[in-house]
């Protein structure tokens, strides 16, 4: 079975104890809208569509809510040319949005630079933070994941997995969000294996999918049995060189075996987990409390595996490719982790 979803239950109480902390730096108090009237919302995508995992999770959450709630989505997707980024969000805000939202530090400083400037837009930024300490920045909320507790219980898995005792983690770049996977993959790879080897690639890229391929190929020929891409579109080229080699693999951010079954069955018969980070239904909690006024804009949330927020996806594919014994030491590590008797490195404050 997949992790249970984020909820708004499991996010209120993190929510209503930023909301006390926020309220003197710009939380913004509710409106009426209604489906005449909704709450009208930009997703600025520095990138595009379907990456079947982080980005393609944000859009997904945003139009469960454009369906669910009194709000109203565009997605603008401002393509691979990073020179396009900042325009694109400027664009956005000057169109008189009720809320811009973006994602990832690649888009962190062009928001702080906006938002002193519209007062009366809400912006929310996804998996980084602005400085809020310069006490301009009441009206962004920031929402960060930490992802290294749902990674460890992965690293677990796939060190028991694997028959070489080599895995693989393939980076589209060596920032911290991406590390925050790393750090606790690795942590949980060494818990389940004292003496695993854990082999890192950087391709410097999130939209690169034969690069992801070829560092794949390139571990599998030094022994590695298991990849973790953290990367993006970078990290279906991997995956696609999981399936051909007959290797396994773990997905991220995304139940990405489930993503693939439809289209592809033999790519997901070799995901037997994914790191999932569950981007897509914080932003729904977060336009869900921005209608009704509790969202602590002006702060910084941080949301982990006991939140929810995070976790792996325990799916069919899961039960046939680990054992029932891995399965249940997975399982006695994630009553640890949330328990506090397991602390989890981390790469993000």
């Amino acid at each position: 079975m997949s992790m249970p979803k984020f909820t708004r239950r499991a996010v209120a109480g993190l929510l209503t104890a930023g909301l006390l902390a926020s309220v003197s730096s710009g939380a913004v108090l509710a409106q009426d809208y209604t489906r005449d009237n909704p709450l009208k919302v930009a997703f600025v995508v520095h990138g595009t569509l379907g990456d079947k995992s982080f980005l393609d999770s944000a859009a997904a959450g945003l139009q469960r809510a454009e369906a669910e709630l009194p709000v109203d989505v565009t997605i603008i997707e401002a393509g691979l040319d990073r020179g396009r980024w900042q325009p694109a969000l400027a664009d956005a805000t000057d169109q008189g949005f009720d809320v811009v939202i973006a994602g990832t530090w690649e888009m962190t400083g062009f928001m702080a630079e906006l938002a002193p400037d519209y007062p009366e837009t809400k912006f929310i930024i996804f998996d980084d933070a602005p400085d809020f300490s310069a006490g301009n920045l009441g009206n962004i909320l920031a929402i960060n994941y930490r992802v290294s507790t749902a990674a460890y219980l992965a690293g677990y898995a796939a060190a028991k997995v694997s028959q070489t005792g080599k895995i693989g983690e393939i980076f589209g770049v060596e920032g911290a969000t991406i590390l925050e996977f790393a750090v606790g993959f690795e942590q949980g790879a060494k818990a389940a294996n004292p003496n695993v080897e854990v082999t890192r690639a950087v391709a410097g890229t999130f939209t690169d999918p034969a690069k992801g391929k070829e560092l794949a190929l390139a571990q599998f020929a030094q022994g590695v049995d298991v990849v973790f891409p953290i990367a993006g579109g970078t990290g279906i080229g991997a995956l696609q060189a999981a399936r051909d080699e007959g290797k396994l693999a773990v997905g991220v951010d995304s139940d990405q075996a489930l993503i693939f079954e439809a289209t592809d069955p033999a790519q997901a018969d070799v995901i037997f987990t994914s790191v999932e980070k569950k981007v897509g239904d914080s932003l729904y909690t977060a336009l869900e409390q921005t209608l009704d006024g509790t969202a602590p804009y002006g702060s910084n949330l941080l949301l982990g595996l006991a939140d929810g927020a995070v976790g792996i996806a325990k799916n069919a594919y899961y039960e046939k490719l680990v054992p029932a014994e891995v399965r249940a030491e997975v399982d006695a590590e994630e009553a640890k982790i949330i328990s506090g008797e397991i602390t989890v490195d981390t790469a993000i404050n």
